[in-house]
């Protein structure tokens, strides 16, 4: 058992390093942001225009992707079939899906962002229209990256993220001086087309199966939109947390807030997305073969194990970011147009944000065994809770007194208690447990 273990933390470890690699490039495009645009009505134009499509291509993207994996290991029937049939679903819901978003572009940006100047409210059309289309590719990206590691090819799909964040944040640089804030939309469905096109040609290099779509409404696929749907509602709800900063921030009215909010929840998310993204990419698909199986010793081993590494990573981080927040935000952030007030707007709110990661990374990583488990509900009800009760009533209940830091608030306090409910329900049902 500890020889396995060990051989998985040692995958882990190298997507990691390519995942930190990826993350880096990632987070560089916030920098170039920040440092191009500061905390003005520009930054927020920009966060606000990829809201939507971030929104979709993670909750449709990750819902069809995790269901896959699940039928995919627990399937009787011939796996060649199912993947041509899940290519096709996903292709079709992608294309759907943004195609109607792109016609109601106008009613829906008047509904989620009410706030928006007639000039705002261009700008950010603008890029949502450039930006929507790479929605579709990505939700494929995410699905092409599900069937290599289901087949243990994890550093390709790994590096694919690499090639994403690297492409986007250097289209959108080079471009920035000829097509200013659009540089950004234009950098988003060109990357998007690179990192889609450098998964497509390694699925077929690979020779794993035909991609030729099919699509049949097979028992397999019926299991497939059973699985994904609590899926991708549990993955909205949590979304939702992005969506309401930015609506929450746009009430106070107070420009470069919606922007400010962002700075501080992307470095916030760094670290623990960083290591999340490299554990559940190596540890969904094996969580799922193993519950085919009937494994629960390496079930509840990989529970513990996984849930102890994050606490001895994300607990220094946490306290680190906490009492450093003002000089970090400083060394990263504080170049160009982000000046010493964009510092000042953005460090009280980094700050509580941080107090959340371990909350927000563990709960990701619990929520992985109740999918293995066939149990893509209980987490859903526990993330509407959490988002829509919890979050969004201590954000009111101290917006006036706090301002911005309410959210940052709200979103601490609301995850913590979903990560509680989430571990004592798994203690409860399945008798997983961090120190057992």
């Amino acid at each position: 058992m500890n020889e396995k273990l060990s051989k998985l933390m040692k995958i882990i470890g190298a997507v990691a390093i390519i995942n930190i690699a990826a993350r880096l490039f990632g987070f560089l495009r916030e920098i170039a942001i920040s440092r191009e645009y500061g905390t003005t009505n520009v930054a927020d134009a920009i966060v606000t225009a990829y809201t939507i499509p971030n929104f979709i291509y993670l909750v449709v993207g990750g819902a069809l992707t995790t269901a896959f994996i699940s039928v995919y290991h627990s399937t009787k029937s011939e796996k060649g079939p199912f993947v041509r049939n899940a290519f096709a679903t996903v292709i079709i819901t992608a294309v759907l899906l943004t195609t109607v978003l792109m016609i109601f572009t106008k009613p829906l940006l008047n509904l989620v962002f009410k706030t928006l100047t007639p000039d705002e409210f261009l700008l950010v059309r603008n890029l949502f229209l450039w930006m929507m289309p790479s929605t579709i590719i990505l939700v494929l990206s995410t699905w092409m990256s599900g069937l290599l590691n289901v087949n243990g090819m994890f550093n390709l799909s790994s590096i694919s993220v690499l090639i994403y964040n690297f492409s986007f944040v250097a289209i959108a640089v080079l471009l920035t001086p000829l097509y200013g804030a659009q540089a950004y939309g234009i950098g988003a469905l060109l990357s998007a087309i690179l990192m889609g096109a450098f998964l497509f040609i390694g699925l077929r290099k690979a020779d794993l199966y035909s991609l030729k779509p099919v699509l049949k409404m097979t028992d397999d696929v019926k299991r497939l939109w059973v699985i994904a749907l609590p899926i991708l509602f549990g993955g909205a709800t949590l979304q939702f947390y992005f969506i309401i900063h930015r609506i929450v921030a746009a009430m106070l009215d107070n420009e470069g807030l919606i922007s400010a909010v962002n700075y501080a929840s992307k470095l916030t998310g760094f670290p623990q997305a960083i290591m999340m993204t490299a554990v559940t990419t190596v540890i969904y698909p094996l969580l799922s073969k193993k519950e085919g199986e009937g494994d629960t010793e390496t079930i509840r081993a990989l529970y513990k194990r996984g849930l102890q590494y994050l606490s001895v990573l994300l607990i220094p981080t946490t306290a680190i970011a906490y009492y450093f927040s003002e000089p970090i935000v400083r060394l990263i952030f504080e170049h160009g147009n982000f000046d010493n007030e964009s510092v000042l707007m953005t460090v009280p709110i980094f700050q509580i944000f941080s107090l959340s990661m371990l909350f927000l990374a563990g709960s990701t990583y619990i929520t992985r065994f109740y999918y293995a488990k066939g149990n893509s509900m209980t987490p859903v009800i526990f993330s509407l809770i959490s988002v829509f009760m919890i979050n969004i009533g201590i954000i009111f209940l101290l917006l006036d007194s706090m301002g911005a830091s309410a959210i940052a608030y709200g979103t601490v306090i609301s995850s913590a208690a979903n990560f509680i409910m989430l571990a004592l329900y798994a203690k409860w049902k399945w008798n997983l447990s961090i120190i057992k």
